[in-house]
């Protein structure tokens, strides 16, 4: 009896720590030039419908550990409008959340000349959240079948482009969750958190080589938590191809000096097909248990149209 009320209680808290951010989980991906899976602002930039599939296998080595697989598209309608696609499996042991992410982004030019272009975007959230009872043994006979919720929530943002210059603030999850099937006492039900995206593209006259340094930083209203990733990418050109390799480092903002990971990463751009690597060795406790955690992403560019405003290029 025992044991199963142990089960039981770890059960709850899995479901009640891991359902509370009910989204894609957001790693190193948008550095995969596909800025796409962290913000609507970006759907339809490009001269292309942008098809990118990620693969993320966290702390290798570890027995079900987080895995979760995504395909993301975008694409330009019209001469200043995009619209956009995620699709995502996400998977924590017995913990499983399915979901989908429709967006729709309109861009103006502010200044034709300098280059100068102000985007809006809005997605709508979709999410399946339940738990896996069929690999359990020794639960209660109460407990017959799956326990699952399902959520729809919305994102917003901006994003400001100039030159080679770029800024995007975004809201997540902006409704409150429903905590009806949660415990309304201990779950906290704001999902809201606050990010921005920046960074510049260096590069001289008539080079064929590129630096872009950049910042992503995040902010979940429930705790006050915070993260920070500081990213590096060296870009190198062949005509319309490129290659590219990189680094970023995530902390926790309330501990600078402790890295949660350091990530390397290798990517190419041949014709219409893309590829991304990125292996993030993991620097706090888990260590002594994994590695680190494998990035992938595969993509390929569909169906070229280009826009007669310069807004989307």
């Amino acid at each position: 009896m025992r044991k199963r009320l142990l089960c039981l209680i770890l059960l709850l808290c899995a479901f009640a720590s891991h359902a509370q951010e009910l989204t894609l989980p957001q790693l190193s991906q948008y550095l995969a030039d596909n800025p796409f899976v962290i913000s609507p602002t970006y759907a339809g930039i490009g001269d292309y419908i942008k098809v990118r599939i990620n693969g993320l296998t966290q702390w290798v080595g570890i027995k079900d550990a987080p895995d979760t697989q995504s395909l993301a598209a975008d694409g330009r309608i019209g001469n200043r409008s995009g619209v956009g696609m995620i699709l995502y499996n996400d998977s924590n042991g017995e913990t499983k959340q399915r979901g989908a992410r429709l967006s729709f982004a309109h861009h103006l030019t502010l200044d034709r000349y300098e280059d100068e272009f102000l985007s809006f975007g809005l997605s709508y959230n979709f999410n399946q959240f339940r738990i896996d009872i069929e690999n359990f043994d020794g639960l209660d006979p109460s407990v017959t079948d799956d326990r699952s919720t399902t959520n729809h929530n919305f994102d917003i943002g901006v994003l400001y482009r100039k030159n080679k210059f770029f800024v995007s603030l975004n809201a997540s999850n902006i409704l409150n969750k429903d905590l009806k099937k949660f415990n309304p006492i201990s779950e906290p039900n704001q999902l809201r958190n606050y990010y921005f995206y920046t960074g510049y593209r260096f590069s001289k006259k008539k080079s064929n080589f590129e630096i872009e340094p950049s910042v992503f930083f995040q902010w979940f209203e429930s705790d006050g938590r915070s993260v920070t990733d500081l990213n590096a990418k060296f870009r190198w050109y062949d005509f319309e191809d490129y290659y590219y390799a990189g680094v970023t480092y995530r902390f926790l903002n309330d501990q600078v000096g402790s890295p949660l990971y350091i990530a390397p990463l290798i990517g190419l751009k041949k014709s219409n097909f893309y590829f991304g690597y990125s292996y993030q060795i993991i620097l706090n406790e888990i260590l002594g248990f994994s590695t680190g955690t494998h990035v992938i992403t595969i993509g390929v560019d569909l169906f070229q149209g280009i826009s007669n405003c310069r807004c989307t290029y």
